[in-house]
């Protein structure tokens, strides 16, 4: 039997192929419309199917002909401040394009399904760290575009009978630590990658949006959770629910919460580096605060990280936003 990961291609992705193929027990199947993703970020002997997770047809064929009995789905867009100006495509994208293949799922008797959510399903926590049976309120149309992804699949599960992980995840960060991918989308937003552009002369200056948060220096404070880590987290919940497993709903974290400035101030000081940085208003949609209570996925799956550590994930960021202008870019 095999994996089909969407959007295998990509930044997390990419993590769970290496992952899946490191432990060399699975033959894994991608499927990726590589338009933030790349091919060269897979590894040569997984087969990459290039198409759209809302075609029913093309993801029909993939599980049939690869005879896939579980499926990691990873494609979506996750901009919070592009869902806001664009909510409709982010509807389109994270929700209506995950219902289709939940129904394809069904239709062709996928028995187990891991799902990429977020904590933005949490919105504006009361409690920090966030458990997982928080109330789900999100403030952006991200959030709201996972959170239904989550009710169709808990939903379509009882329904059906196939199992689920879904795992809401914190602030993903880092690159795999031997150099074989990394975040390479060329206008992420994500904060360490930026900022490590910033400290190797790739932007101009870096900008930190709000500084009036109710956090102890006034910006947002955030769970960073190693990439690699991450890409784990999915592979042993795979094996969890091959095991027989109940479905579960599962923070990945760290509990440990950073903000914006001591990040900035952490890739200052790990690439010996000044940058420029600049203050402006706060972005739409964004949290104050928001770190993971991440003991259940420790009891749950047996799951354990081995990069937590901030300084490891600034040197692994930098080490692959030097490498990355010279890769085979297509």
């Amino acid at each position: 039997m095999a994996v089909l990961v969407t959007g295998g291609a990509g930044y997390i992705g990419s993590h769970m192929v290496l992952a899946l193929q490191d432990a060399g027990r699975e033959e894994t199947v991608v499927l990726d419309d590589l338009s933030t993703g790349f091919d060269w970020a897979l590894p040569p002997e997984v087969k990459l199917v290039r198409g759209d997770v809302g075609d029913p047809g093309l993801v029909t064929e993939t599980i049939l002909q690869n005879r896939v009995d579980a499926i990691a789905h990873f494609a979506a867009r996750i901009v919070v401040p592009d869902s806001v100006a664009d909510p409709l495509h982010y509807y389109l994208a994270n929700t209506v394009k995950t219902r289709a293949l939940i129904e394809t799922a069904v239709r062709t008797g996928v028995k187990h399904i891991i799902f990429s959510s977020t904590a933005a399903v949490y919105g504006e926590p009361e409690t920090v760290p966030v458990p997982e049976d928080l109330a789900t309120n999100p403030i952006n149309p991200y959030g709201r575009s996972k959170l239904m992804s989550e009710w169709m699949i808990r939903d379509a599960a009882a329904a059906h009978g196939f199992s689920y992980v879904i795992l809401r995840y914190f602030n993903v960060a880092g690159a795999d630590p031997r150099g074989r991918t990394g975040q390479s989308t060329p206008n992420a937003t994500h904060l360490i990658k930026v900022a490590t552009q910033a400290a190797l002369g790739q932007r101009p200056h870096l900008e930190v949006f709000g500084t009036d948060y109710p956090t102890p220096d006034g910006s947002c404070l955030r769970d960073y959770i190693q990439v690699s880590d991450l890409a784990e987290a999915h592979r042993v919940a795979l094996d969890y629910l091959r095991a027989g497993g109940e479905s579960l709903t599962l923070n990945c974290g760290y509990g440990t919460g950073y903000s914006v400035l001591e990040v900035i101030d952490t890739v200052k000081r790990v690439s010996g580096r000044d940058f420029p940085v600049r203050l402006s208003p706060r972005r739409p949609g964004d949290p104050a605060r928001i770190v993971a209570e991440a003991s259940r996925i420790r009891e749950q799956l047996g799951w354990r990280p081995k990069h937590d550590d901030l300084d490891a994930i600034v040197r692994q960021a930098l080490d692959w936003e030097d490498a990355l202008p010279k890769r085979n870019r297509h």
